[in-house]
């Protein structure tokens, strides 16, 4: 994680000390307190996750779709592990809760049928990522312990941008008092912001 944040240029990440493969057996309570933590601390406007059957059914992808989905939610709510105030961290209600998909019609062209879709009418919202190509398969090499359940790496080049030059969302939550909507079916947004509409937005 740490090589890849590098190779994409963003802060590093904040670790949780949970061993990989175990996230279903852990302390649920624990690690949302955790997660609801770290939102009081950065303050984010957007919070991005899996979706609840964590697009390759990974047991662990699927447990942290919903510690952010009850992150959300709790750090918002001063009732919730009042202690963090003692520490200055007030709460914070992030504005949007995205989750990562697969549109149906990507994984029928690349006959990747191993993952969990949606149908592409259900993308809130597309990123195209060419610009920063070259970066992106830095940080997905930096997943050695991965690549051997990464077929599409082995693929030619015109599949692999097929499945990872844009990356789709489906918006989940969202706050009723947002701009941007009530959290139920599409926002009419541009492609790539997740901001849009959001008090000092300045993309």
């Amino acid at each position: 994680m740490q090589c890849a944040c590098r190779a994409l240029g963003i802060e590093p990440p904040r670790f949780m000390n949970y061993r990989d493969g175990s996230l279903s057996k852990v302390d649920e309570n624990q690690a949302i307190k955790q997660v609801v933590r770290v939102v009081r601390e950065l303050r984010p406007q957007v919070l991005l996750t899996w979706p609840p059957d964590g697009v390759s059914g990974h047991p662990d992808h699927v447990a942290v779709s919903r510690w952010a989905g009850e992150a959300f939610q709790q750090a918002a709510d001063p009732a919730a592990y009042p202690e963090h105030q003692a520490e200055g961290l007030s709460p914070r209600a992030a504005a949007r809760l995205y989750h990562i998909v697969v549109p149906r019609s990507v994984v029928e062209a690349l006959e990747m049928i191993q993952l969990h879709t949606v149908p592409d009418e259900a993308v809130t919202l597309a990123v195209n990522v060419s610009a920063v190509w070259e970066a992106k398969l830095a940080a997905i090499r930096c997943h050695r312990t991965q690549l051997g359940g990464s077929p599409i790496l082995d693929a030619p080049e015109e599949k692999q941008r097929l499945f990872l030059r844009t990356e789709h969302f489906r918006l989940a939550m969202d706050r009723p008092d947002s701009s941007a909507g009530s959290g139920r079916g599409l926002l009419a947004l541009p492609e790539g912001n997740f901001f849009e509409g959001l008090e000092g937005n300045n993309l």
